[in-house]
């Protein structure tokens, strides 16, 4: 995936730009989980004095005021209040430990919490199939979905401080068509996604071509779907909400 041109699109700026809107300020040191190229750890570093940016694997760049670590979100290895903000975005609807994951965040953090999902997502939508092992993925590999009394459940015992809601769309489908676009191998998938098969780790590749039958099946899920549209309501993209840890706003 292209990460410069994928940024350039109305709807990511406008996701980043309420990310930085939200970030709080005044605090002096922030953790940022799943940092890829470094993007926003760069911008992070105009805010806050100490940067730790972690991936799965240590990032290789080199950004002054930002600190690149290797670990994993489920099992993070700093003492509990390590930063006094942590800033997680577009990483949680990843991650099969889900409760796990939202634990590790709320020990690590002295004072905020900034998190941002996919708000109600269709994961019938988009899906892929593994050439490798047949199986059948979520776009993006996009295993979690989330609305406000999810993301509450999972931070219970914190405040809200702030939410919003960025972007829109009407992406949605039905049982019919979702299987009938995995028998026809679901070649319009999201296989311009950087993340493997989440069953066999192999790379997801486009089917080459389609037999007469899943041209049929396609066919039909597509008419289905189009039908379905008229009758969904449009709903954000993206939500994003500051947790306020204990309360606290010192």
């Amino acid at each position: 995936m292209d990460l410069q041109k994928y940024r350039e699109g109305e709807q990511e700026q406008a996701r980043i730009s309420d990310i930085f809107r939200l970030v709080p300020r005044g605090r002096k040191s922030v953790l940022e989980i799943g940092a890829r190229d470094g993007y926003i750890s760069r911008r992070l570093a105009e805010h806050f004095a100490e940067v730790t940016a972690l991936d799965l694997e240590r990032p290789t760049w080199s950004i002054p005021g930002v600190t690149p670590v290797a670990g994993d979100v489920t099992r993070l290895e700093f003492p509990d209040d390590s930063f006094d903000c942590v800033v997680c975005t577009e990483v949680l609807e990843h991650i099969p430990s889900l409760e796990q994951a939202c634990r590790e965040l709320v020990r690590v953090a002295r004072h905020e919490i900034l998190i941002g999902v996919p708000f109600r997502q269709d994961t019938r939508v988009g899906r892929t199939t593994c050439r490798r092992c047949g199986k059948v993925n979520p776009p993006w590999a996009h295993v979690n979905t989330f609305d406000e009394q999810v993301l509450s459940r999972l931070f219970s015992g914190l405040v809200i401080r702030e939410k919003s809601f960025i972007g829109t769309n009407r992406e949605a489908t039905n049982p019919v068509s979702t299987v009938l676009m995995d028998m026809a191998g679901n070649p319009w998938g999201t296989y311009d996604q950087d993340e493997p098969c989440i069953y066999c780790g192999a790379v997801l590749v486009a089917p080459n071509g389609r037999s007469g039958l899943a041209r049929v099946y396609s066919a039909l899920a597509i008419r289905l779907d189009r039908l379905q549209a008229g009758f969904t309501k449009p709903h954000p993209n993206w939500i994003h909400v500051v947790f306020t840890k204990n309360g606290r706003t010192d």
